[in-house]
């Protein structure tokens, strides 16, 4: 018996010690390893500060100038590039020196090689011609009407033809070229004075108006003539007067940057004969030479902006006379420009003509029609769309570009 009750105390005994060592390996597997020390590092100076703490006094660094850095040389050059655009946008603009004006119209003759090869070598190959019979002299008479001479200085240069080949018999290539030219010289007419009044008078500068209708080139002419005149040393205001048709005075003022001539302007749709007014006023203040007023391209239908062109003129005049009033004409229209001439000349009065285009067309003629329609001279000739293509008008010089050699 006492050795169960041993047997049994052993066998509790050893259950307890298994538990308590079962126990015992669990509660080590459960506590956390231990951790190595944090490595602490300093923050670095100077450091923001943290929430919570008061902002320390901030430290001066220090700084380089703009001298000290160095740019990259890309950008070196870059800027470089710019001072230079910016330097060259100051400068004054380079004044261009236009060509002189004596002698123009025969360094530009072969602009008018339409016009010779239909009228001028036309009526030389007819008149030398073995007979000259009625078909032919009607063929003469058709030549000169095509060139846009009109009806009545055609029948009067046809019957002086008429009468000088029979008295000249014989009839010689340079015979008959010289008798040709004599009477188209005649025709044209020597005696008109063809200047046009530019030069500087007691009450002021001398004042040019310019007038047509819209698509002649008037604003064109306008700058060309300036260039004429300041190549005549004169010096000279432009006016532009121009106040409906969008960029006329823009283009004016460019014309007038080119050769020095300053451009008095106003706003778009301004009153024109304001403008025109206030140009002359500024002419005066300056000494200039001359004022070139150019006015609105008008239709001659319209009666309101004729009048108007009218108006432009006798404000201009509270300043001092007119000298000239000049009509551009496109000679591209022939009998048109004709019926437009006799229009203007009815509202102010015209002292010139400016035939343009006269390069494009064969009616070379109508230098003798528009004379004959408004008893005025041309007195100048655009020969091209160059800047130096309008050419004092010269009859001798044009009858000889006519012909040809």
């Amino acid at each position: 018996m006492e050795y169960v009750i041993l047997a049994v105390v052993i066998a509790v005994v050893a259950v307890g010690a298994i538990a308590g060592l079962v126990v015992s390996g669990r509660r080590r597997q459960q506590l956390p390893p231990k951790s190595q020390a944090p490595v602490i590092t300093a923050p670095p100076t100077p450091r923001e500060p943290a929430v919570g703490e008061e902002a320390a006094p901030p430290t001066e660094e220090p700084r380089r100038t703009v001298e000290e850095v160095q740019l990259p040389e890309a950008e070196i050059e870059a800027e470089a590039e710019v001072e230079a655009a910016l330097g060259t946008v100051e400068e004054a603009p380079v004044l261009e020196v236009p060509e002189p004006t004596a002698g123009r119209l025969v360094r530009l003759r072969s602009r008018l090689s339409r016009s010779q090869n239909s009228l001028g070598k036309g009526l030389l190959s007819l008149l030398s011609r073995e007979h000259l019979d009625e078909d032919t002299w009607e063929e003469i008479e058709e030549t000169l009407l095509t060139a846009d001479v009109g009806v009545a200085p055609t029948q009067e240069l046809v019957e002086r033809l008429r009468t000088r080949v029979k008295v000249l018999g014989t009839r010689t290539p340079e015979e008959l070229r010289g008798l040709l030219r004599e009477e188209l010289v005649e025709l044209i007419g020597t005696d008109a004075d063809r200047t046009v009044h530019s030069t500087k008078h007691e009450e002021g500068p001398a004042v040019v108006l310019v007038v047509g209708v819209n698509g002649v080139g008037k604003t064109t002419t306008t700058g060309k003539l300036a260039r004429v005149l300041v190549a005549d040393g004169r010096k000279v205001v432009l006016g532009a007067a121009d106040t409906f048709r969008a960029a006329a005075a823009d283009q004016l003022q460019t014309w007038g940057e080119r050769v020095g001539a300053r451009t008095v302007r106003g706003p778009e749709g301004g009153d024109p004969a304001s403008i025109a007014f206030d140009a002359v006023k500024e002419g005066i203040a300056e000494g200039a030479d001359t004022v070139l007023v150019d006015t609105a391209g008008r239709l001659h239908t319209k009666t309101g902006l004729m009048d108007e062109l009218g108006k432009v003129k006798r404000v201009v005049e509270k300043h001092g006379p007119v000298d000239e009033v000049l009509l551009v004409l496109d000679a591209t229209t022939g009998q048109n420009g004709l019926i437009q001439a006799r229009v203007f000349a009815e509202v102010v009065d015209i002292t010139g003509i400016v035939l343009t285009k006269l390069d494009g067309t064969a009616k070379g003629g109508i230098v003798v029609a528009v004379q004959r329609e408004l008893g005025v001279p041309v007195k100048l000739i655009g020969l091209g769309e160059g800047a130096d293509d309008l050419a004092p008008f010269e009859p001798g010089a044009f009858v000889d570009a006519l012909i040809g050699d």
